[in-house]
């Protein structure tokens, strides 16, 4: 039963990364900043909604299918997957698409795709005329190379930008000028029975687009948490009936004028294929994502400093109750169950018991409103948070702080060795030491996806023996040997099945 309610419970610190979001991001948009990285990607100010008028319809299909299609590309990922496992092989082809065939079992069975074979077939948005192209974090996730072909079948090699797994975005960069691109729309303004089309590279077949409706807003849907690789997820995915199958994943979500209201990335299916739901990330939050991975080199995470209780969600009050011996009762809002040590939240004044139920002025009815409305700002912002306590309603100024408790942007140069490689390190026990004969060890643990140690090949679990030469016995073991290095270096390391392997990685 604990284990259980632990699934259900989202115990991570609310506040979230400050990517922008489907709530609270309108101010963002509109006080464009004077910077030009922060003001880089262009958006659209007229967002219209289209009439249920027939032909009205049919014209705009038409106007936004041709402003689309020669924006959307197809993204070959290439990659050596002879190490993958099962639950990651699963994940890619439920998202992503297989150009063997479409087989999940069948792609288990090859250890290694040929090189002249993508592994993979997703989709990605040009969103400025010299070649910077948005799509997901799980199409360009392990890869070792990345082509990106134009609708006019042009083909080049893609640089990674960015990725960020906890709302499923990517940038990638292609050297061309002039490319055709779409602008952004503000998805603060989409109705749910608003058309729509989605543009993409379904199952292999180029330039496919499909129609329908928004049939909601705000999805959380637990993916990203549940088989992604997110520790701080922010889902609130826009969801349509426009048909999306595998290989529309970071293709465009448009409305009828053809500006980007979302990015395809996940659909609902008992078998894999559409069934008709489909979700996007919200252009709003993705257009933030990719600003702060352009101007800082990683995304900017803003955080609350709570810990909460959705409790709009039944299952998860009536677990709670049973754990704490509680009595809390279902309704709208957050419940504040816990505030660590070094909280924005704690330090305006804000306790365990209280209810939000307001961000800036914004309802707040469940946790994926929060999660997105604090999503859409920096550390160091600050929000006005309206909560209830005994009855009573009460608004407090809160600064937002990052993971470390800091109120100020952070860069690459200001990451620890662990955060740039990607992963978490733990001493290896000397029962487990005698078992494979080693005399040293670490275990790797938190292996972020597509970070230079899952490059490697190395996942959670595998164990860590020699970096660049050297014996590693702890996590200070690594920083020491990596603080200060830079270039490629060597990575020792065992399955789970005791194979070992030596292979290279990039220090960034």
């Amino acid at each position: 039963m604990k284990s259980t309610f632990k699934k259900l419970l989202p115990f991570a610190v609310v506040g979230i990364l400050s990517g922008a979001t489907t709530v609270g991001v309108q101010q963002y948009l509109v006080h464009d900043s004077n910077n030009g990285d922060q003001s880089y990607f262009t958006k659209s100010n007229n967002a219209s909604f289209v009439g249920m008028n027939t032909a009205t319809v049919g014209d705009d299909f038409v106007k936004a299918s041709k402003m689309t299609v020669p924006a959307v590309v197809t993204i070959k990922n290439y990659q050596n997957r002879a190490s993958s496992r099962a639950s990651e092989q699963d994940l890619f082809d439920f998202f992503f698409g297989d150009p063997l065939g479409g087989k999940g079992q069948q792609r288990q069975k090859q250890q290694q795709a040929p090189e002249n074979m993508p592994s993979g077939l997703g989709s990605g948005v040009i969103i400025s005329p010299d070649g910077y192209i948005i799509s997901n974090n799980h199409v360009v996730a392990g890869a070792n190379k990345l082509e990106v072909v134009l609708s006019n079948k042009k083909s080049y090699i893609a640089t990674l930008v960015g990725t960020d797994p906890n709302t499923d975005i990517s940038l990638l960069k292609i050297e061309e000028k002039g490319l055709p691109y779409l602008n952004f729309a503000n998805s603060d303004n989409i109705e749910v029975g608003q058309w729509v089309l989605a543009v993409g590279n379904p199952l292999g077949l180029n330039s496919t687009v499909t129609a329908g409706i928004i049939s909601a807003k705000g999805r959380g849907i637990g993916i990203l948490s549940g088989q992604g690789k997110a520790t701080n997820p922010i889902e609130s995915f826009i969801q349509t009936d426009a048909a999306i199958n595998p290989g529309n994943s970071g293709g465009a979500l448009v409305n009828v004028n053809g500006d980007l209201i979302g990015i395809n990335s996940a659909i609902s299916s008992t078998n894999g294929y559409y069934q008709g739901y489909g979700f996007a990330v919200p252009a709003n939050l993705a257009r933030k994502i990719i600003e702060d991975i352009k101007k800082f080199g990683i995304v900017q995470r803003g955080f609350l400093g709570v810990n909460s209780l959705d409790l709009s969600n039944d299952q998860q009050v009536a677990f709670y109750n049973q754990e704490k011996k509680t009595n809390i009762k279902t309704g709208s809002g957050v419940y504040i169950i816990g505030l660590p040590d070094n909280s924005g939240a704690q330090d305006a004044g804000m306790k365990i018991g209280d209810i939000i139920t307001k961000i800036d002025g914004v309802n707040i009815t469940d946790f994926a409103d929060l999660s997105v409305a604090i999503g859409s700002k920096r550390p160091g912002d600050k929000v006005q948070v309206t909560y209830t306590r005994n009855g009573k309603e009460t608004t407090s100024t809160v600064t937002l702080r990052d993971q470390k408790g800091g109120t100020s942007a952070r860069t690459k140069a200001d990451l620890s060795v662990t955060e740039k490689i990607g992963a978490e390190f733990q001493s290896l026990d000397d029962r487990t030491k005698a078992y494979y004969g080693l005399s040293s060890g670490v275990v790797a643990k938190n292996v972020v996806e597509g970070s230079e140690i899952a490059k490697a090949g190395i996942v959670d679990g595998y164990i860590i023996t020699e970096i660049n030469g050297k014996p590693v016995n702890s996590q200070k073991d690594v920083e020491n040997l990596l603080n200060k290095f830079t270039g490629t270096g060597q990575i020792k390391y065992m399955d789970d099945y005791g194979r070992g392997y030596q292979r290279g990685f990039k220090m960034p």
